[in-house]
């Protein structure tokens, strides 16, 4: 009887990863649970033993807004697409943090985990990816104080909202695709985890957070600034909520085709140092 049982349980065998295909996609779609109970833990310890907690969410990107305000707006006079200054500010700056807390979080998980990655078989891909869609909890609680600034300045939705859900995606698409890159590189290097603050903080002045997107002048200039997909994210998402800067197809398209060679190659990158991880990290 037991040698039956023996014959009939299902047989795993677990491999070093080789090369890439769509089968490593099948797998953390079957280990979806895991993914999920990743992203709820980033969730719940996120902000926990801290004061004000969730508030953090909200505080963050409103004390820049109010920088913002007062640097760019007030004293630099920086043109805000004829948008109230704090509305302007505050919209552009949700899909940033959005990124930043993404690819932070993202760049260090492997590292953070790393009792979880030398102990227990599971795609490693889990770890990253659940650190970036976590912060959507974060953004759907900063909207909210954004819909109450625009019903207080007297701005509405634009038309345009529709297309808010893709400007998302490629946000997390971006940040996924970095995380990816520097939570692999971070297993080998841990230089990359003191570096990441400052490329990041350098990203965000090379996209149109503090400004708009329309102030590039024409020309190769402007093709070369939409290379960073973070402006494609941070001026659609503007313009989908006030309706202003609307940025064209085209360079929607550069900055779009971008993030997906980031992605892209930040997967290949992942799946071909993921079998190192347990025996560096």
């Amino acid at each position: 009887m037991s040698s039956t049982r023996a014959e009939a349980a299902p047989l795993t065998i677990i491999q070093p990863s080789r090369g890439w295909s769509w089968a490593h996609l099948a797998e953390l779609w079957r280990y979806r649970e895991l993914l999920f109970f990743l992203i709820w833990r980033d969730v719940k310890v996120r902000y926990k033993q801290t004061l004000l907690g969730a508030a953090w969410a909200i505080l963050k990107p409103f004390f820049t807004m109010v920088v913002f305000t007062i640097i760019f707006g007030r004293l630099a006079e920086i043109p805000t697409d004829d948008a109230p200054a704090p509305v302007f500010y505050f919209a552009g700056l949700l899909p940033w943090i959005l990124f930043q807390d993404g690819i932070t979080k993202a760049s260090n998980s492997l590292v953070t985990n790393r009792n979880l990655v030398t102990k227990v078989y599971f795609p490693r891909l889990a770890i990253p990816l659940s650190s970036v869609v976590a912060g959507l909890v974060d953004l759907g609680l900063a909207f909210l104080v954004l819909l109450g600034m625009m019903a207080f300045f007297g701005v509405g939705l634009s038309s345009a909202v529709i297309a808010l859900p893709g400007f998302l995606l490629l946000a997390l698409l971006t940040a996924a695709g970095g995380g990816l890159w520097l939570a692999a590189l971070n297993v080998a290097y841990r230089d990359v985890g003191y570096v990441t603050p400052f490329v990041v903080q350098a990203w965000m002045y090379a996209s149109p957070v503090a400004y708009s997107a329309t102030l590039i002048p024409a020309g190769l200039a402007e093709y070369a600034y939409w290379l960073n997909p973070m402006a494609g994210v941070v001026q659609g998402f503007r313009w989908a909520i006030l309706g202003t800067g609307q940025p064209s197809l085209g360079l929607l398209a550069i900055s779009t085709a971008s993030a997906l060679v980031l992605l892209a190659s930040g997967l290949v990158y992942f799946r071909r140092m993921e079998r190192t991880f347990a025996d560096v990290v």
